[in-house]
């Protein structure tokens, strides 16, 4: 039948490194398994915490600690874009949320006009001074009290490695296969 041979293939396509893939084994899958809805429960539950408590998320909180960290409290807006690892029209959202209710400014960037800095107010220093003793206790109760110290600083120093291999390997393309 000429029509059905013009129709594209239902099936999805094949992957060339199936049959060189590492397999998981059951333990592995089930630490993986274990591992996914770890962290999405327990950012779930940071993030409740401080709604409940601060009317803040965790994407705030986030984008609080990298500014405080700075000694102007303030980045440009492509360097907190780089570190929360989310597209820039989603930061500017979140930004101007932060801005509305008078937790950061954005300043213009004096060396460069086309960039510009977010900077916490002192609003937003108040507010996250309020709120870290509330996330750090979250932080210990739901994931560091779970590990010994040593394991906790082995875990620090593997996850360091592969955020630094991946900040090196360069993402894939997409295909549209």
């Amino acid at each position: 039948d000429a029509m059905a041979a013009n129709d594209p293939d239902p099936r999805p396509p094949v992957d060339e490194h199936a049959d060189t893939v590492a397999w998981l084994d059951d333990r592995e899958q089930a630490a993986w398994l274990a591992y996914l809805e770890g962290t999405v429960r327990f950012q779930e539950r940071l993030d409740e915490e401080l709604k409940a408590a601060f009317g803040l998320t965790l994407d705030d909180y986030e984008i609080f600690a990298f500014l405080s960290a700075e000694p102007e409290h303030r980045l440009r807006m492509s360097d907190i874009a780089a570190r929360v690892l989310t597209s820039r029209s989603r930061l500017t959202y979140r930004i101007d949320r932060m801005e509305k209710a008078g937790w950061i400014v954005r300043i213009p960037c004096p060396d460069d006009g086309r960039a510009i800095w977010a900077q916490l107010t002192d609003e937003g220093r108040d507010l996250l001074e309020r709120a870290a003793p509330l996330h750090v206790a979250g932080v210990r109760r739901f994931l560091i009290d779970h590990f010994d110290p040593d394991e906790w600083v082995r875990l620090g120093a593997r996850l360091r490695e592969v955020a630094e291999a991946l900040r090196v390997e360069p993402p894939p393309q997409r295909s549209d296969r």
